[in-house]
């Protein structure tokens, strides 16, 4: 099943890639797999956002939160902590479309890895929420993983377990992913940024999912309103090449009217509508833009 890979394999091996995994679906049936190694769970890095916008989803349509439940409403004793010039600046107005579409309003955005790995801070929601504003949130586009994480405690505080415990039963299970690790706060948030491991095949059979519009098997895991408003164009962002496509909420624009959840080192779980396809890679590998040329000029022609 490497036929539909066979240009693909060459251009990374020319290029010397390092990729672990590929998997491609085709009109509803996986079409070509390859394996470096054993595709084992491996970090997902920021594809975990991708997972955490399908947890706000079901909280969304089960009535526990809307996109316009704020920081303030959910978390009220944090409410005051900045004193803001502005109040269109206060961090309590940061609505869950804020943090959707990365449009929180901060220049430098809260909770990178090495600022997590630093925080003497064990309640990282109390420590985003008193962060001053550089802008009015909805204004502009700021990748935040700090965003992501609040989404992960907002849907922990209205649903009443974590982000992890709230898919299990809902995606996980269903999606044949059992027992999978999901890295957590010290306070217990699941970290919803990142964090979450898991393998390449089980990533494919997300990705196939979302190209269903949220059906798996018969059963509609996640509302097919809700797959199709996440992998829409939201907010503009500013980047380059397949950066530069415009942001969904916790989804990547892609060229070649695709979507994608990606993450750092080369993970990627591409979506081609038109083409009733999905491409699932796992990598160690950091020129991302190169991996994704290679599945345009090698792979694509092909589906």
């Amino acid at each position: 099943m490497t036929a539909i890979l066979d240009r693909f394999l060459q251009d990374i091996r020319q290029a010397a890639f390092h990729i672990h995994s590929v998997r491609v679906w085709r009109q509803g049936e996986q079409s070509a797999s390859w394996d470096q190694t054993a595709d084992v769970r491996r970090p997902q890095h920021s594809i975990s956002k991708s997972f955490t916008c399908m947890a706000v989803g079901l909280a969304i349509a089960n009535y526990k939160l809307s996109l316009d439940t704020t920081l303030g409403e959910v978390f009220p004793a944090y409410a005051e902590l900045v004193k803001a010039a502005a109040p269109s600046h206060q961090p309590s107005r940061i609505t869950v479309k804020h943090l959707l579409t990365m449009s929180s309003g901060h220049d430098s955005p809260p909770l990178w890895a090495e600022e997590r790995a630093a925080l003497t801070e064990k309640d990282w929601v109390k420590y985003y929420m008193s962060l001053p504003l550089d802008r009015s949130p909805g204004s502009r586009f700021t990748y935040s993983s700090g965003d992501s994480f609040m989404l992960s405690a907002i849907v922990q505080a209205c649903v009443g377990c974590s982000v992890q415990e709230y898919l299990r039963p809902r995606l996980f299970e269903p999606l044949g992913m059992k027992d999978v690790d999901w890295e957590s706060s010290p306070l217990g948030v699941t970290l919803g940024c990142a964090g979450l491991s898991i393998s390449n095949e089980e990533l494919s059979r997300f990705g196939q999912m979302l190209l269903q519009r949220g059906s798996w098997q018969g059963k509609q895991l996640v509302p097919e309103e809700w797959i199709v408003l996440a992998t829409s164009r939201h907010i503009a962002n500013a980047g380059s090449l397949d950066w530069s496509m415009g942001y969904g909420y916790q989804f990547w624009m892609c060229s070649h009217n695709a979507y994608r959840a990606d993450g750092a080192h080369g993970q990627f779980c591409i979506i081609i509508p038109e083409k009733e396809a999905v491409i699932a890679i796992n990598s160690e590998e950091d020129r991302m833009q190169d991996i994704l040329h290679c599945v345009w000029q090698g792979i694509l022609p092909l589906l």
